[in-house]
């Protein structure tokens, strides 16, 4: 593809993809989509990236759909069949929700302005999000007559609870970082001034933890949504017993014994 709409940067252990349509506030599109699994899917591959930084070009992280792409993009001449919007979830916006809570390293987003309908949810199924103090998270979907999708249904209400999440997508108002981090919907909200500083130095840290151990973490935490008491102790064990026979877990209990910083390589 000729135009750039991920731009891709190495930072050490950390791959830092910026969402570049800057012109329509970094507006999904197919192209844009099919670009950012692709990225994803280079880092993933990539041994030496060990956690994945996303955030947008310009004065917005994304304002979601882009409602002029083809694919979804409504015709107001009589007769003429409306597109079917369930082919964009399939093939874009599904593959990109999964991808993202699979990935093999963790997933920092760092939202700057406007996060709105797709671009909130993609940014919310992040591990981490930071925002800064001028961001905010839009639920639009009520607003065109839609649900919220790209996961939204499923973050949501375990993020905030079922009221809230309610609240959100039914009135689909604009909420503030700050009110973002209050009610549990993102990590951290930082001036904007130190937001890309803020952000990286976030991802920085996570790349140099343990990461299998991390992944699996998250992993046991979406799995414990909907386990029991006993079964998510019991699964815990299991990652344990994995853990433990890995190079993470020697090298950091050897640092620790040593009074040194550890070297972690597990991936």
């Amino acid at each position: 593809m000729s135009e750039s709409l991920i731009q891709i940067e190495q930072h050490g252990g950390v791959r830092l993809l910026r969402l570049n349509r800057p012109e329509a506030l970094n507006a999904f599109t197919a192209a844009m989509l099919v670009q950012l699994r692709h990225a994803l899917a280079a880092a993933a591959e990539d041994g030496a990236t060990r956690c994945v930084l996303i955030t947008g070009a310009g004065r917005a992280f994304s304002a979601g759909q882009d409602l002029a792409d083809p694919l979804v993009a409504p015709s107001r001449e009589p007769g003429v069949a409306p597109k079917n919007l369930g082919h964009m979830l399939d093939h874009y916006y599904i593959p990109l929700a999964l991808q993202l809570r699979d990935m093999p390293v963790p997933v920092v987003a760092a939202v700057n302005g406007v996060a709105a309908g797709a671009g909130a949810n993609v940014a919310l199924g992040c591990d981490l999000v930071l925002a800064g103090e001028s961001a905010s998270f839009i639920q639009a979907f009520s607003k065109i007559g839609l649900v919220p999708d790209c996961g939204g249904t499923w973050l949501l209400p375990r993020l905030v609870g079922r009221a809230k999440a309610l609240e959100l997508a039914l009135l689909g108002e604009r909420v503030k970082a700050v009110e973002a981090e209050r009610l549990g919907l993102i990590s951290r909200v930082v001036p904007d001034a130190e937001l890309p500083e803020a952000a990286m130095a976030v991802a920085q840290k996570l790349a140099g933890l343990p990461t299998r151990a991390l992944v699996q973490t998250r992993r046991a935490m979406d799995e414990a949504l909907h386990l029991e008491f006993e079964p998510a102790l019991r699964r815990e064990a299991v990652l344990q017993s994995q853990l433990g026979f890995a190079h993470d877990y020697l090298e950091g209990t050897a640092a620790f014994m040593d009074k040194r910083l550890p070297v972690f390589k597990d991936r």
